[in-house]
């Protein structure tokens, strides 16, 4: 999601879609810049990276990664990691072809001509109107359904809607809250449900006055009136959020529930912070629709409301484009309250709390503090579950006590397709597997999302419509069962651990190839991890080069400059 290079790297990527891409003309692998040739593949030489194990004392989880040969790759970790398989599960991970990122990552093709294993391949980026994938008759595994995907994107829930209807489209993301029953009742078509493993909340950044004021913060979680903006604007099945992770997450609520709606104590807070008649700020959000936000600009303007009635704070409203606001966001930019939510990636507290609380990449809230910081570390590298949930009620005390943000709401969402759309399903993690869906007989799936992909290099974003998409092209060492989030091999054959789960060994399938031919090795495992992990790296560059999940997954990247006073 973020950062201070936005707007540059838009730009960079458009004039590559400009350079790669037309209406009816393909942009795929086959034509990149310095691309493997097809089908060539160097002999195997067995790697570390780095050459000699990292000193844990740098702060991160890993310590090495070997290519052991050809097939086998070992990560060889400084703390025991309960959540390491899912991890490998993120679209971040993705496995990509070692020649074709020294090729492609320096003049930031990679960002539009994606390389994957996956069941479908890159075809053509229509630039703001539809994506097209094709079917990778080459596959490793199950071959995709339909020849092509196509996705399409809109902002309105209305038109996504009227798209379905009107048979335009074959599936949609988000329906707009009053859009259920209308769709549940209508036979030619079919709703489904997702869990709410999400949460929006109400972020604030501490290096912005009068938010470095910890009582403001607290004034601010007390005096939003959180069950009215559920009830009203979001769907049924959506509710309050008491805790920042979801509680069918384990251990995710753990500790003190959040703070109740209590504006004389509100008052209180500010006037002891001196702002007695409150003060002016900003609301800041993206009109991008999520499971977690079906509806931006209304709940940007019933928070306003009750800023103003409740706490007499003045906040005018500004809309961002998406890119520009996750990359303002993660950088700690905005000098205001703001709009942001996440949906989980993996169900595990770590993917919710040590993503945002815990990652240094991240700085959206500004400056974290140690009482939180310390007992998210313990829960991460604990396998005992008492344990765990021990550390966990400790970390979300000192959330609610430090009040980063304000968490608002586990919002219900949904996925709605043609009645005859085969295996049609919602993903809880929102990776739909559209290679598994039989649109019907025809030879293409439509899909309409609610944004445009930031780019289709996954390794730097975290942003959903983006990784929806790398989902169909890319594949990680371990994925997801169909609609579930149940992590299952995938690249992989297996990765085993040792007693201590400190060293995990991975098997890779013979024969799987990249869509440009290369075949996959274990040296390519190995690279893929490296450039995120070390800033030192000569590929670690991405979109925004910030690699902004790996903070979160795994800790300090290698390399990181220490800490100014």
């Amino acid at each position: 999601m973020r950062r201070w290079r936005s707007f540059s790297s838009l730009m960079v990527l458009g004039l590559v879609l400009a350079a790669c891409s037309s209406p009816g003309t393909s942009a795929g692998p086959s034509g990149s810049a310095g691309a493997s040739a097809e089908g060539s593949h160097a002999p195997f030489v067995a790697t570390s990276y780095p050459e000699s194990p990292a000193d844990c004392a740098y702060g991160g989880e890993f310590s090495q990664i070997k290519a052991l040969d050809e097939l086998t790759v070992e990560f060889d970790l400084c703390n025991p990691d309960p959540a390491f398989l899912a991890k490998t599960a993120l679209a971040s991970n993705e496995i990509q072809d070692s020649d074709y990122l020294a090729a492609n990552m320096v003049n930031h093709l990679i960002l539009a001509r994606p390389n994957g294993t996956g069941p479908y391949k890159f075809k053509e980026y229509v630039r703001g109107d539809h994506i097209t994938l094709q079917r990778n008759d080459a596959y490793w595994g199950d071959k995709a359904k339909a020849a092509e995907v196509i996705f399409q994107w809109s902002s309105e829930s209305a038109a996504r809607l009227l798209a379905l209807q009107a048979g335009t489209v074959d599936g949609i993301d988000n329906p707009g809250p009053d859009d259920f029953a209308t769709i549940s009742g209508d036979s030619s078509l079919q709703l489904i449900n997702r869990p709410a493993l999400n949460v929006m909340y109400v972020g604030m950044t501490n290096t912005f006055a009068p938010f470095d004021n910890i009582k403001v913060r607290q004034a601010i979680a007390q005096g939003i009136d959180r069950k009215r903006i559920v009830d009203n604007f979001y769907p049924e099945g959506s509710s309050v959020a008491d805790y920042f992770t979801p509680c069918e997450i384990t251990f995710g609520c753990e500790g003190d529930p959040w703070y109740t709606f209590d504006v004389t104590a509100a008052k209180a807070l500010l006037a002891e912070a001196g702002l007695a008649n409150g003060f002016s700020t900003h609301i800041f959000y993206r009109d991008v629709v999520r499971g977690y936000l079906p509806d931006p600009g209304v709940v940007a303007t019933e928070l306003q409301k009750q800023l103003k009635d409740n706490l007499n704070i003045t906040a005018d409203i500004q809309v961002q484009e998406s890119g520009t606001f996750l990359d303002n966001s993660s950088a700690g930019l905005l000098d205001g309250l703001y709009l942001l939510g996440w949906g989980a990636d993996y169900p595990d507290p770590t993917n919710f709390l040590d993503y945002h609380f815990n990652n240094s990449s991240n700085k959206q809230f500004g400056t974290a503090d140690a009482s939180i910081t310390g007992p998210l570390t313990t829960a991460a590298q604990t396998l005992d579950d008492t344990a765990r949930a021990a550390a966990y009620v400790e970390a979300n005390n000192a959330i609610k006590a430090f009040v980063p943000m304000v968490p608002v709401a586990h919002g219900a969402s949904a996925t709605a397709w043609k009645a005859d759309v085969v295996g049609a399903h919602s993903s809880p993690l929102t990776n739909e597997a559209l290679w598994t869906m039989d649109p019907g007989g025809r030879s293409q799936l439509v899909f309409m999302q609610n944004a445009y992909p930031i780019s289709l290099y996954c390794g730097d974003e975290t942003d959903g419509e983006t990784i929806r998409v790398c989902f169909q092209i890319g594949e990680t060492l371990y994925t997801w069962k169909t609609g579930t989030a149940e992590v299952t091999p995938g690249l992989a054959e297996s990765c085993t651990a040792n007693d201590t789960a400190t060293i995990w060994t991975c098997k890779l399938h013979a024969g799987v190839k990249f869509h440009d031919g290369s075949r996959l090795d274990a040296g390519d495992v190995v690279t893929t991890f490296a450039v995120q992990w070390d800033l030192d790296h000569p590929l670690h560059i991405g979109r925004t080069g910030d690699f902004e999940y790996w903070g979160g997954l795994f800790g300090t990247k290698l390399n990181t400059p220490p800490a100014t006073p």
